[in-house]
């Protein structure tokens, strides 16, 4: 059940994607899969579990895409992982729910990660690197879950303007584009 649960929002993505592409196709061009300023969030709260997975452009969170060679770059890198490494803190749930990390990964090749396979032969492919986290939260009280707020996202990585958003829920699922403005949206 779980497994269905979770794969239902990578199904309904494309779906999402497709329908913002037809909006804004006149205005804007094709909605690419790799855009800044634009993240991508999975969600599900299957009873006391909540899985995140969180999408986005390297640019949006570290200011830049290339290899960090300097200390400089180094150590933003370093600041983003600790930030990502708080999804309690990020994204902002109630002390209320009683939600602890189960599991979490970071993945990037900024965090020295091998590339994709289809980026190794290309040296400026470098260019759109990407940064995923993946948590796997345990919920004493999910019924305190009322609203996830994605606001500590945007006020700690200014350069998001906008998530796209696919969350399942005990209440049904939606597909939503949040921004700073308006962060949260209910469970």
């Amino acid at each position: 059940m779980r497994r269905l649960l979770l794969a239902l929002p990578f199904a309904l993505l494309p779906l999402a994607i497709a329908h913002a592409a037809d909006e804004h196709d006149h205005e804007h061009g094709s909605l690419s899969a790799h855009e800044h300023g634009v993240g991508r969030l999975n969600a599900a709260l299957d009873g006391q579990t909540l899985e995140l997975e969180l999408e986005s452009p390297a640019m949006n969170l570290v200011g830049f895409e290339h290899a960090a060679t300097t200390d400089s770059d180094k150590a933003k890198v370093a600041t983003v992982r600790a930030q990502l490494e708080k999804p309690l803190v990020l994204f902002n749930l109630p002390k209320a729910a009683g939600c602890v990390v189960a599991t979490q990964e970071l993945e990037s090749p900024l965090f020295g990660d091998k590339p994709d396979a289809d980026d190794a032969g290309d040296e400026h492919h470098h260019d759109h690197s990407e940064i995923h986290a993946h948590y796997q939260l345990s919920c004493s009280a999910p019924g305190a879950l009322k609203n996830l707020d994605l606001a500590n996202i945007f006020n700690t990585f200014p350069a998001t303007q906008k998530i796209q958003v696919q969350l399942i829920s005990p209440s049904g699922q939606q597909g939503v584009e949040v921004t700073a403005k308006a962060a949260a949206l209910k469970f």
